[in-house]
């Protein structure tokens, strides 16, 4: 046994002297290398191009997808902002309006003389066109009565059609007609006296106020304003109603019928004011038709 062992720790030993000495061989500085080790050069390089090609494509296919992956992480990020963005620029958009509402509605309530303001927001419009009604968030609770004027920074827009404890609807002037007639009368520069007459309906196809003028003979011109005269105890003296468009005679020529532009939009209403007039407003009977829509 001892025989044996000797033997093999010989037979290591030489092939790892054997070993290095091929080392030693194949590392010194030749001009030309043995036919067996070019041999296993070229064995060796022709495995590693096999070898090298698909790993070249499978990395190649697997950078190419984590980019594709993080192109797609951007956009969607780019997306996002973007939309962030587009969010941001409507609502700086509604504020800037919003702000320059505040700021007219702000500028008509201290130029109201005699008059309490109620400052109040639009909640609801009527579906139905032809009823032209809104909702306020403001009733009975703040002060808000029956046949109050309601406006916003531009000018008239209604009147408080009926009240609730903490809302009202308001009956614009695109949905006046005869029974809500309101008493006005206009500047005129031609004209010493101002010019009266009554708003009288509304005209949806131009969108014009249709304002019956109590006198014939009348010469208005186009852009002169139109306010409330405050004469029929309602609405309150001066509140801006629009401005003459043009001035026809009537069907039957016993008049002449003046077409007013709103000063107020109708269509884009948010904030407005009802206004409470200081003094005592007259009673109404049942069934009584009274001046200004009561």
């Amino acid at each position: 046994m001892a025989f044996f062992r000797r033997k093999r720790l010989f037979i290591i030993l030489v092939g790892f002297i054997i070993l290095v000495g091929l080392i030693g061989f194949s590392l010194r500085d030749r001009e030309e290398l043995s036919t067996f080790e070019q041999f296993l050069h070229d064995t060796v390089g022709w495995f590693q191009s096999i070898v090298n090609v698909p790993v070249e494509f499978t990395t190649t296919v697997i950078g190419n997808i984590d980019d594709i992956k993080n192109v797609y992480q951007e956009n969607q990020v780019l997306k996002s902002r973007l939309n962030e963005y587009k969010n941001l620029v409507y609502e700086v958009q509604e504020l800037r309006r919003d702000n320059e509402e505040l700021r007219s509605i702000i500028g008509k309530t201290e130029s109201i003389n005699d008059m309490q303001p109620i400052q109040a927001s639009v909640i609801a419009r009527s579906p139905e066109q032809w009823f032209e009604q809104v909702k306020i968030n403001r009733g009975e609770q703040h002060g808000v009565k029956k046949n109050m004027a309601v406006i916003t920074g531009e000018g008239m827009i209604g009147k408080v059609l009926n009240t609730s404890q903490f809302s009202s609807t308001v009956l614009l002037l695109s949905g006046f007609d005869r029974s809500n007639r309101i008493s006005v009368y206009v500047n005129s520069e031609k004209i010493n006296d101002n010019v009266s007459g009554f708003i009288v309906g509304y005209e949806e196809k131009e969108e014009n106020l249709l304002l019956e003028l109590n006198e014939y003979d009348t010469e208005l011109k186009k852009g002169e304003l139109v306010v409330s005269s405050g004469l029929g105890g309602v609405f309150p003296k001066g509140l801006e109603i629009g401005t003459i468009k043009e001035i026809v005679p009537d069907k039957y020529g016993l008049t002449q019928v003046a077409y007013v532009k709103p000063s107020a939009d109708f269509e884009k209403l948010n904030h407005v004011i009802v206004v409470k007039r200081m003094a005592q407003q007259p009673e109404q009977t049942e069934g009584q038709t009274v001046e200004e829509g009561e």
